[in-house]
C-alpha cells in the first residue's frame, strides 16, 4: 500500500466534506447527500481494488 492512496482517500475527503456544506448552506441537501455517497463510493472502490491486488498477493505467495 502506498502513501499516495492514503493522500487521495483524504483529498477526496476533503473536497467532499466542503461540497457537502455548501450544498447544505444553499438548501440542496439532497445534492448533498448524492455528493457524499458518491465519495464513498469512489473510495471503497479504491480500497477494494487494493483488497484485491492483496488477496491477488496472498493467493501466489502461498500457490493456492
Amino acid at each position: 500500500m502506498d502513501i499516495d492512496l492514503i493522500f487521495k482517500i483524504a483529498a477526496i475527503g476533503i473536497l467532499v466534506a466542503v461540497l457537502n456544506q455548501v450544498l447544505i448552506r444553499a438548501g440542496r441537501d439532497e445534492q448533498a447527500m448524492m455528493t457524499t455517497l458518491a465519495g464513498l463510493v469512489v473510495v471503497l472502490m479504491m480500497v477494494v481494488r487494493e483488497i484485491a491486488d492483496l488477496f491477488s498477493l496472498v493467493k501466489t505467495l502461498f500457490g493456492l
